[in-house]
């Protein structure tokens, strides 16, 4: 298995730090508002790679944290009249609820910021100690002059950079580019209590404190946004490895930006819709299918047409899940075995996603592995049952284990006699309702579907029995 590293700028052999465990760090939200679809895409094909880790056979730790102290949530709690705990408690309950209808498997742990200001203190006065840091007026700041390997990440080289929009500018700075790790409090603002005066800390020695704390101070991959690069991620490499003397990741995967209008979506800019507004309008597997058709890395542009799109291509896959779920239940053993050869597709799949998880080209090969089936299904009379269970074992491992668009547990509820069983016995009980009423109309065109149905009714002094038509 190759992946792209964004620190090497290449593609390397995927050799885990450890053989029991592969540890993976990916940068949560910042909650203080529902989370946009571009969002959605990183964390969606973030969880597709720890599946397809798992599906190889790798046992993954998994840890998203979750910002729940930041500039941001302050500032809408006072316009919201609430606490900033109050406001992002809200907001992380919505961001839960929206993953798990994105059916994102549940990390392993999800961090909170507030959780672990003391791990974070810790971290800081290291750093000071080292003479990597300096404190003005109960403010800390990280000194980028003392790291040798500043930039490294980004490929940006100290002398040339500028102070960009995400760098804070601040006049008590001994330089535009050294970043917070703990700020004073001001009026009126949540803190914590500290060394240097009641504060809090900074938004990349957050993500430091955690990955280390939970994952160790070396890690295996570590995830996020392109737009994470520089200066979170790089400010992140320059505390963590100063703190440290150690590699802080292994490997960097980096999602490219979903764009609306060929531009890249955002808050700041009101130019994005949010996850839950999609999800209103379309099946998570039909997103999950939308995203995976093209590789992580590389940009994506958001429109209905192409969302429209997928959802018909997750509509076949799904037709035949429940048509093999279907005819597993009815199937004759004596049936026959068309020849197919379903190694040849679990090969592909292997192959391209060990190519730096080019989903891309794995979705293809389950589009022909469908197109294949429908066509052998169309030509033959009675297939076995044991061409259907291959059937079903494929779509399973592959569109719903790793993909995660499609869920043949639906399929197979779809297809229970009991779940039938149960909506007749709900039939029944509101004919009799109507028979109480004397609505004898409805009653009887109760008896009518049901029997145009094949499901014949017997009234009796005891109640009433059904039986189905063979």
């Amino acid at each position: 298995m190759h992946i792209y590293n964004t620190l090497s700028k290449k593609k390397e052999e995927f050799i885990p730090l450890r053989s029991d465990i592969v540890t993976f760090y990916m940068c949560g939200p910042t909650v203080y508002d529902y989370f946009h679809i571009g969002n959605a895409r990183s964390f969606v094909m973030a969880d597709i790679i720890r599946r397809y880790l798992l599906y190889k056979g790798f046992k993954v730790k998994f840890v998203l944290n979750l910002t729940d102290i930041d500039d941001k949530i302050i500032k809408k709690s006072i316009q919201n009249n609430k606490s900033a705990g109050e406001l992002a408690s809200f907001y992380i309950d919505a961001f839960m609820e929206d993953i798990a209808r994105l059916k994102i498997k549940p990390a392993d742990l999800y961090p909170r910021a507030t959780e672990n200001i003391d791990d974070m203190i810790t971290i800081i006065k290291n750093l000071l100690e080292k003479g990597f840091a300096y404190e003005i007026d109960g403010n800390i700041f990280y000194n980028v002059s003392k790291f040798g390997g500043y930039g490294k990440l980004s490929g940006k080289k100290i002398e040339d950079l500028e102070v960009g929009a995400r760098i804070e500018i601040n006049e008590e700075k001994k330089d535009p580019l050294d970043f917070a790790l703990w700020k004073r409090a001001k009026e009126g603002e949540p803190f914590w209590e500290s060394p240097w005066g009641r504060g809090r800390p900074g938004w990349h020695i957050e993500c430091s404190a955690m990955s280390t704390k939970y994952l160790g101070e070396t890690i295996d991959i570590h995830a996020g946004g392109n737009d994470l690069i520089f200066p979170h991620h790089e400010n992140e490499i320059a505390q963590s490895e100063a703190a440290s003397g150690k590699t802080f990741v292994k490997y960097w995967i980096h999602f490219g930006f979903l764009n609306l209008q060929n531009e890249k979506m955002s808050k700041s800019s009101g130019n994005f819709f949010t996850a839950r507004e999609v999800l209103a309008r379309y099946p998570a597997e039909a997103i999950r299918l939308f995203f995976a058709q093209t590789h992580y890395g590389g940009p994506l542009n958001f429109s209905d047409e192409l969302l429209a799109a997928a959802q018909k291509g997750f509509e076949k896959i799904r037709n035949l899940g429940e048509l093999a779920e279907k005819e597993l239940n009815r199937t004759a053993i004596d049936g026959v075995s068309p020849g197919f050869d379903f190694k040849k597709y679990y090969d592909e799949i292997i192959r391209v996603m060990d190519d730096d998880f080019n989903t891309s080209q794995g979705i293809a090969v389950i589009f022909d592995f469908v197109k294949h089936v429908n066509k052998i299904i169309a030509e033959n009379e009675n297939i076995g049952p044991q061409f259907y269970a291959e059937v079903k074992r494929f779509l399973k491992e592959t569109a719903e284990e790793i993909f995660g668009i499609c869920n043949l547990s639906d399929a197979a509820k779809k297809n229970d006699p009991s779940i039938e069983d149960e909506l007749i016995q709900l039939m029944l009980k509101v004919r009799d309702k109507l028979k109480q009423e004397k609505n004898f109309v409805l009653a009887d065109q109760i008896r009518k579907d049901l029997n145009s149905m094949g499901i014949e009714l017997k009234d009796s002094r005891e109640g009433t029995d059904y039986n189905r038509r063979k």
